[in-house]
C-alpha cells in the first residue's frame, strides 16, 4: 500500500508529494519573514508556527481537491481555469481555519460575521501556490511525453521522409537505401556508421548489407538452411547465418 502522503499527493510518487510540500514550506519561510497579511506585529517563532502549519495543512488539502475534484475528466485542459476552480474550492475550508487560527495564535478580534474579510487574501495564496504546482506538473508531464533525446540517425532523413518510422536500412555501394513509412530514398553513409546512430531504435543488423526495424517485420521464413524477413513495404531481406542466431534468441525467425 502506498504511504498516505503519496496518495494524497496530485503528483505520482514520493517525489511528487515532497516537491509540493516544499513550495509550500518556501513559501511559509517567505510570509513568515516578510511578516504578510499584518503578521509583522507577531513574534518570530509564533509567526513561523502560524505559516508553517497553515501551509502544511493547506498543501494537504490542496492534494486532496486535485487528487479527489481536479482529476482527468473533471479538468477543462487549461490550465489557468483549473488552478482558480482548485483555488476557489481550497478557499472555502482554509479560510475558516485562517480564522480560527488567527484568533488563537494573534488574539484576533474578527468577529465569524467578518470572515469574508479573510477569504481575499486566502484565495490569493492558494492561487499562487497552485498554479506553482500545476506548472510544475506541466512541465514534468511534458518532460516525460518528450521522452529521452530520438536517435541521431533521425537527423539524417531526407525532408520528404522527415517524420517517418525507419523500417530498414539497406547497404548498396557507397549509399544506404532508406525503407521508410514514408517511401524510399537514398543517403551517403556507411552501414556500420548507420547503425552505431540507430541506437535507441529496437532492431539489429540481419545481414552485412541490412539493419532491420522489429516493428517493420510482416512477415518471417525459415527454410533451406536460410530466413528471410518481408518488410512492411514488401521488401525481403536476407538473413544470414552471422546474425541467425541472435535473431532466433530474440524470437524475430
Amino acid at each position: 500500500m502506498k504511504p498516505f502522503f503519496a496518495r494524497i499527493s496530485p503528483y505520482d510518487g514520493a517525489r511528487g508529494w515532497v516537491r509540493g510540500l516544499a513550495v509550500a514550506l518556501a513559501a511559509g519561510l517567505f510570509l513568515t519573514f516578510s511578516g504578510a497579511f499584518g503578521t509583522d506585529d507577531a513574534p518570530l517563532p509564533a509567526r513561523l508556527i502560524y505559516w508553517m502549519t497553515l501551509m502544511v495543512v493547506g498543501y494537504l488539502w490542496g492534494a486532496l481537491v486535485v487528487r479527489f475534484f481536479l482529476r482527468d475528466r473533471r479538468r477543462t485542459g487549461k490550465i489557468w481555469i483549473d488552478a482558480g476552480i482548485s483555488a476557489l474550492v481550497m478557499s472555502v475550508p482554509l479560510t475558516l481555519l485562517v480564522w480560527a487560527a488567527t484568533r488563537f495564535m494573534f488574539n484576533s478580534n474578527v468577529p465569524f460575521s467578518g470572515i469574508w474579510v479573510l477569504f481575499g487574501p486566502v484565495l490569493l495564496v492558494s492561487l499562487a501556490l497552485t498554479s506553482i504546482n500545476m506548472l510544475i506538473e506541466t512541465r514534468r508531464d511534458a518532460l516525460t511525453a518528450a521522452g529521452p533525446n530520438p536517435p541521431k540517425f533521425l537527423e539524417r532523413l531526407p525532408l520528404k521522409l522527415r517524420g517517418a518510422e525507419v523500417w530498414a536500412v539497406e547497404a548498396e555501394d557507397h549509399y544506404l537505401r532508406l525503407h521508410t513509412s514514408k517511401g524510399q530514398d537514398l543517403i551517403l553513409l556507411r552501414l556500420a556508421d548507420a547503425v552505431a546512430e540507430l541506437e535507441g531504435i529496437e532492431g539489429a543488423q540481419v545481414h552485412r548489407s541490412w539493419w532491420v526495424a522489429r516493428d517493420a517485420i510482416a512477415d518471417a521464413k525459415r527454410g533451406d538452411g536460410r530466413a528471410t524477413l518481408t518488410l512492411k513495404d514488401g521488401a525481403e531481406v536476407p538473413v544470414s547465418r552471422t546474425y541467425a542466431g541472435l535473431l532466433r534468441e530474440r524470437g524475430w525467425i
